[in-house]
C-alpha cells in the first residue's frame, strides 16, 4: 500500500503593504535617532561656536581701535543695516558703536569697496567721534598677490609702516574729503605702482566710510541707544 502523499503548504508572499509599514517605521526611527544626534550636537557646540565668532570679531574691531578706547559691551552695542550704498553694503552690515563713561567714542563700520581691481574689497573701519579715522584693515579681498595685495597689512611687505596705516589720525577738519584720494588722483594718500587699483578703490571706500559717518553721527550713536 502507498504511503499517503502529504502536501507542504507553499510559503505565502510578503505582504506588500506590511512590508511597506515595517519599511517606514524603520526609517521613522533612523529619522528621530539622527534628528536627535545632530540637535544634541547643536546644543552641546552652539555656546562654544557663539563665542569663537565673537572672538573673531572682538580680533577685526580692535584691530582698528584699542580695547582701552573703550569700557561698553562692543558687540551688544550694535546697529544692523539695510542695504546701505554709501558704505557699499548693498546687502547691509553691522555698526559697532564704542562708548566710555556712556560718551561715543567711535564707530566701528563694515564697508566694501566695490571697484577693486579683481572685484570686491571688504573693509572694518572705525571713525572716531571726532570725525578722525581711528584704523583700517581689510578683512577680505581677491586683489593680484604680490601687487594689489599690500592693502592687507598681513601681506604688505613694509612691515615697519604698512600702507594702510596712512588713514590713521586723517580727519576731515584738517585734510578736505575732496583730497582723499590717490596721488595719482591728485590726492594725499600713496599707493604703489602697477597696483593703484586696489589703492584708489580703498581710499576710497575710507572717505565714504568718514563722509556717511560725518553726516549720520547723532542719528547713528542714539538710534536705539543702549546703556
Amino acid at each position: 500500500m502507498s504511503e499517503p502523499v502529504v502536501e507542504t503548504p507553499a510559503e505565502s508572499s510578503p505582504n506588500p503593504l506590511k512590508l511597506s509599514l515595517s519599511t517606514a517605521l524603520i526609517m521613522s526611527i533612523f529619522t528621530l535617532a539622527f534628528t536627535a544626534l545632530m540637535a544634541g550636537t547643536y546644543l552641546s557646540t552652539k555656546d562654544t561656536i557663539a563665542k569663537s565668532s565673537e572672538a573673531q570679531k572682538l580680533v577685526l574691531i580692535n584691530a582698528v581701535l584699542p580695547p582701552s578706547a573703550y569700557d561698553n559691551q562692543l558687540l551688544k552695542d550694535e546697529l544692523v543695516l539695510g542695504p546701505t550704498p554709501e558704505l557699499g553694503l548693498d546687502a547691509g552690515g553691522h555698526i559697532w558703536r564704542a562708548r566710555k563713561g556712556g560718551q561715543p567714542v567711535a564707530l566701528v563700520m563694515e564697508a566694501i569697496a566695490p571697484n577693486g581691481y579683481a572685484g570686491k574689497i571688504w573693509l572694518v573701519i572705525s571713525v572716531m567721534a571726532d570725525g578722525s579715522v581711528g584704523g583700517v584693515r581689510v578683512t577680505e579681498h581677491h586683489e593680484t598677490p604680490g601687487l594689489g595685495d599690500y592693502i592687507d597689512p598681513a601681506k604688505d611687505k613694509n612691515k615697519t609702516n604698512p600702507w594702510i596705516n596712512q588713514f590713521t589720525g586723517k580727519s576731515p577738519a584738517t585734510l578736505p574729503l575732496e583730497r582723499w584720494k590717490v596721488k595719482k588722483d591728485e590726492g594725499d594718500f600713496a599707493y604703489r605702482t602697477g597696483a593703484t587699483i586696489s589703492a584708489r578703490a580703498v581710499t576710497d571706500a575710507v572717505a565714504r566710510a568718514v563722509r556717511y559717518a560725518t553726516e549720520h553721527r547723532e542719528t547713528l550713536y542714539q538710534q536705539g541707544e543702549k546703556p
